[in-house]
């Protein structure tokens, strides 16, 4: 009968194990050092080791270990200093001390200092140790994960806070209007994107409001945006003629924009409180929505380019308000560009009117209108609106 030869059967491999690491030994005994190395071969471990006799030496060994083994007995460092002056050192290497001293103590104490492990030389085997050593390296990665994520959250909120100081802030102290806002950055995890808007009274009866739209909605948008705005007030306040305003805010925008194809979208209005009118000025920009006698109308304004392609004056255009209940709704196209449910029909003007003309939309409160109308767009949208959407409405009397 013929001998069959057999293979031998191959050893499952555990996949935490599957890594090599590189470990660092700081022992200046060099009895303790092979009892090391030996410890690992018995376990059949895939370690590879380097030996460093003091802790000058382990300095220049440092480069791409996972683990350092440290001796609290070395001949240029002594105990728990000793430990300090290597983690000072080590980098993202994991580190645990391996000693002779069996004081439970200082075990605490070194864990306290930052070393994720404490292990005692003659109370470890081979398998003990390299489960420690693959403990050692995990936890550290575990420590830097979580370090490096509360970084980012702590960056995010500082960042939230940053933008969050840069919304304006209304200023106006006339009590014949009132103005409700609403601000939503379509930029991921960003409270600011490229639609900006704002409001400043000058005189008792004088109110000019502004909205626009940098096109796109990134970091680089979001900050041109606010450059905008402020440079609008600025304008504002410094009593530039209405007439130049615009004309100067495109200097602006020309001058800060990363890229020549930028442009922006405006809608300037200015109020005569006294006289119940207003001087609308549309640079490429939808129209305002007056509510006003239980109709609600696309402000019907003559409409020049956007701002930053062909430096042309703005066309104004003079609107009377019939009575002292009405509202005026300004908002940038992101309300506007979702989808009505209906193939690829678009919101719309028409449509932010029919929205608006809602028997449900004339029960909500005016502070709350702007949510509402988000709100309603984007369940026709089938989801969240994709673009930044802002939104101001000013209201005399009863407000429609």
């Amino acid at each position: 009968m013929t001998e069959r030869s057999v293979a031998p059967r191959a050893r499952p491999v555990d996949p935490v194990y599957q890594e090599r690491l590189r470990v660092l030994l700081v022992e200046d005994d060099e009895g303790d050092a092979f009892l090391v190395r030996e410890l690992l071969h018995e376990a059949d471990a895939p370690f590879d080791l380097r030996v460093a006799t003091s802790l000058r030496e382990a300095r220049g060994q440092l480069a791409g270990i996972h683990c350092v083994l440290l001796d609290l007995g070395l001949p240029d460092a002594e105990g728990i200093d000793g430990l300090r002056k290597l983690l000072a050192v080590a980098g993202s290497a994991a580190v645990c001390v391996l000693t002779g001293r069996s004081d439970e103590h200082l075990g605490v104490a070194s864990v306290a200092e930052g070393a994720q492990d404490y292990l005692v030389k003659g109370q470890v085997d081979g398998v003990l140790l390299t489960r420690s050593l693959r403990y050692a390296v995990e936890r550290k990665r575990a420590d830097e994960n979580a370090q490096r994520l509360r970084e980012v959250e702590l960056r995010q909120a500082e960042s939230a806070r940053l933008e969050r100081g840069l919304l304006p802030q209304p200023l106006m102290s006339t009590e014949r209007v009132a103005v409700h806002t609403f601000y939503r950055s379509g930029r991921a995890m960003g409270l600011l994107g490229g639609d900006f808007f704002d409001v400043v009274q000058v005189g008792a009866d004088k109110l000019h409001v502004i909205v626009g739209d940098v096109c796109g909605h990134g970091v680089d948008e979001a900050a041109l945006g606010v450059e905008l705005r402020v440079a609008w007030r600025a304008l504002v306040l410094a009593g530039v003629p209405d007439e130049q305003i615009l004309g100067s805010l495109e200097q602006v925008l020309m001058s800060e924009r990363r890229a020549r194809e930028v442009f922006a979208t405006v809608a300037s209005v200015v109020l005569d409180l006294a006289g119940n009118k207003a001087v609308f000025r549309l640079a490429g920009h939808p129209p305002p929505v007056l509510l006003q006698g239980g109709q609600v109308t696309p402000v019907e304004a003559r409409r020049g380019i956007v701002l930053g392609v062909r430096p042309k004056p703005t066309p104004a255009t003079e609107v009377p308000f019939s009575g002292d209940d009405w509202s005026l709704l300004m908002y940038t196209d992101g309300l506007i560009e979702g989808h009505t449910g209906h193939g690829n029909e678009r919101l719309d003007v028409s449509g932010l009117c029919g929205l608006l003309d809602e028997t449900a939309a004339r029960s909500v409160p005016l502070a709350a209108l702007p949510a509402w109308l988000v709100g309603r767009a984007e369940q026709a949208n089938g989801g969240p609106l994709a673009d930044d959407v802002a939104m101001l409405l000013i209201s005399r009397g009863h407000g429609r």
